[in-house]
């Protein structure tokens, strides 16, 4: 090999790799949307009121202190999965039902235990919220978060 590279070598060397990862990028990135659209919520339709009980969940901050499948801040339970947990998942009418006697008991005033403020919300935003919260419980998470008490 020669100890010197010239323009055209450097050129087609620029040329060549660019190709190469731009191919390499747009690989990953059908296979990316391929696995989302086909594995991670098939079969949960992504509703106007799941997008509804979404904008209810960041306008109340719910964030600051719930987890949804580890993404979140860590002060209170994870509701990825609470509607499983709480044997609702299957019937949005008993979700809402539960949901709305969670929120509507809260704060608890149980001593030594953390405190959800009470939130005044409608009971459309409740429903709307109680069907993101189902919507999150039946994506498929591949088996996070690994106990079901989140």
């Amino acid at each position: 090999m020669r100890e010197v590279m010239t323009k055209t070598m450097a050129r087609n060397i620029f040329y060549g790799g660019s190709i190469f990862f731009i191919l390499i990028f747009v690989g990953l990135t059908a296979h990316s949307h391929y696995y989302v659209v086909t594995k991670s919520t098939a079969g949960t339709p992504l509703t106007e009121s799941v997008a509804r009980g979404k904008r209810v969940w960041e306008a109340n901050a719910c964030i600051n202190c719930h987890t949804i499948h580890g993404e979140g801040a860590y002060f209170a339970p994870e509701v990825g999965n609470v509607m499983t947990r709480w044997g609702v998942v299957d019937s949005p009418d008993d979700a809402f039902q539960v949901l709305k006697g969670w929120i509507e008991a809260q704060p608890s005033g149980v001593p030594g235990r953390r405190q959800m403020p009470r939130f005044h919300l409608s009971d459309e935003e409740i429903r709307d919220l109680s069907d993101f919260l189902i919507w999150t419980d039946k994506t498929n998470t591949q088996g996070w978060p690994p106990k079901d008490s989140g």
